[in-house]
């Protein structure tokens, strides 16, 4: 059944500040809760992250006094409303435990949004952006093999397999090649807008989350791997938000986000099995149809627009977190070695020998890369490296497990071992001699 906020009464704003008691939600227990309920956690959590700070940053850029006090009462309800989503983690939920749950979300949520994306060029950049942060579900995997001797398989519950994607040594691109194309979100699907905030948000959160808690590690790798990723998560979040469109106006904007909310939390509503957290997000979505709605009378009276006609008629078609196990096998297989190029994205073997990407690559991957030395380190210590491949052995030679390889079927494996047809020699010196274990 088609659901359209814009018509619904949500809960009056004086009524929407929670006390402390109310804010201080019973954590789930990690043991039992559904992957997928920790993920819908993780990615609201973001989701508000991501509200909180456009509204600050709205409130910088206005001069209005009534439109700064309605942005700071809305703003208090939406810190309030972060606050009882990111405390139903557990405190016992170790942090690559928690990662992992982001990980997931990564990988899960944007194959949803490439799968629904309307747009072909959208399609390409999630697509390409999802082939990372699979890798990096692999490697946090194998640190937490390495470093606390867990299986990884519990926390994902094989809905989202484990195994090597674009490996991470090779994410890293020069920034100009971060940039992508812009919507034009009055003439985009708004499934196009949708798709794209909630990315953003969701991985601004990863970037936030990782440049926050990497140092908290005593172990050097653990404390590299974050720095690493986390660099790799603010490119991401530069590809992502690049693909928003730059002309909306800051109340544009902060419609869209609020209808955004609605959507999400509606959605999440709709699928969460936990009754308890399922009665939380019933009760944001009251709270955000009414954010919805002064959003809608700001912008009657301050730009004598009509909101209705640049959202959304209804809400059609729910966001879900579901398997995507066959679906990212294929994109695996036809996109692992496809790099980027301006806004563009190309296979690897097309870039000229004096290309940016490879000067950038010999910078920093000087002296050794951690994101390898996890699954080197791993290997050497648990016999072999941690995968959950539940759909038989990877779909791209180049890179199962070692001994069955037969060959380097990527460029990017060619590369590694300095195979005809692989990177210019000399193009990248760092590359040139193969990490322990080989490709990974």
């Amino acid at each position: 059944m088609a659901f359209n906020p814009l018509q619904e009464r949500g809960i009056p704003l004086d009524r929407q500040i929670r006390n402390w008691s109310e804010l201080n939600t019973t954590p789930y227990r990690k043991q039992d809760v559904h992957p997928y309920s920790r993920c819908r956690g993780i990615v609201m959590n973001g989701i508000e992250v991501e509200a909180v700070m456009f509204s600050h940053q709205m409130n910088r850029n206005t001069l209005d006094p009534e439109v700064k006090k309605a942005l700071a009462t809305v703003r208090r309800v939406e810190a309030q409303q972060q606050k009882a989503i990111n405390w139903l983690i557990p405190g016992d939920e170790s942090t690559l435990e928690v990662t992992i749950g982001y990980e997931q979300v990564a990988v899960d949520l944007t194959a949803w949004a490439a799968q629904h994306e309307p747009d072909p060029y959208l399609r390409q950049v999630y697509e390409f952006g999802l082939l990372e942060d699979f890798d990096h579900l692999y490697r946090y995997a194998n640190l937490y093999s390495l470093l606390q001797g867990k299986d990884a398989q519990w926390l994902v519950d094989g809905l989202t397999e484990i195994m090597p994607g674009r490996p991470t040594i090779f994410e890293h691109r020069d920034p100009a090649d971060e940039i992508r194309r812009p919507m034009t979100s009055l003439a985009a699907d708004p499934q196009s807008v949708l798709n794209a905030m909630t990315v953003t948000a969701a991985e601004q959160q990863t970037m936030n989350f990782y440049m926050t808690i990497g140092n908290r590690f005593t172990e050097p790798l653990a404390r590299a791997t974050y720095l690493e990723i986390g660099l790799i998560e603010e490119q991401h979040v530069t590809q992502y938000e690049s693909i928003l469109d730059p002309t909306c106006t800051w109340l544009e904007n902060l419609l869209f986000h609020e209808y955004n909310e609605c959507w999400l939390y509606y959605s999440f509503m709709e699928t969460e099995p936990d009754p308890k957290v399922r009665a939380l997000y019933e009760l944001h979505l009251n709270m955000e149809i009414e954010h919805l709605r002064i959003a809608c009378e700001m912008m009657r009276q301050i730009e004598k627009r009509d909101p209705e006609a640049i959202l959304p008629k209804s809400i059609d078609r729910v966001m879900t977190f579901q398997e995507n196990k066959a679906w990212v096998r294929q994109i695996l297989a036809d996109q692992v070695d496809l790099t980027a190029k301006g806004s563009q994205f190309i296979n690897i073997a097309e870039l000229p020998v004096d290309d940016a990407y490879y000067a950038y690559q010999a910078r920093v991957n000087e002296g050794g890369c951690p994101t390898e030395q996890v699954i080197a380190e791993t290997a050497s210590a648990k016999g072999d490296e941690y995968r959950l491949e539940t759909e038989g052995e990877h779909p791209v030679p180049g890179l199962r497990r070692p001994d069955a390889r037969k060959g380097a079927s990527t460029e990017y494996a060619r590369c590694l071992f300095n195979e005809p047809g692989g990177f210019p020699h000399g193009a990248s010196p760092t590359l040139q001699q193969p990490p322990a274990g080989g490709p990974s």
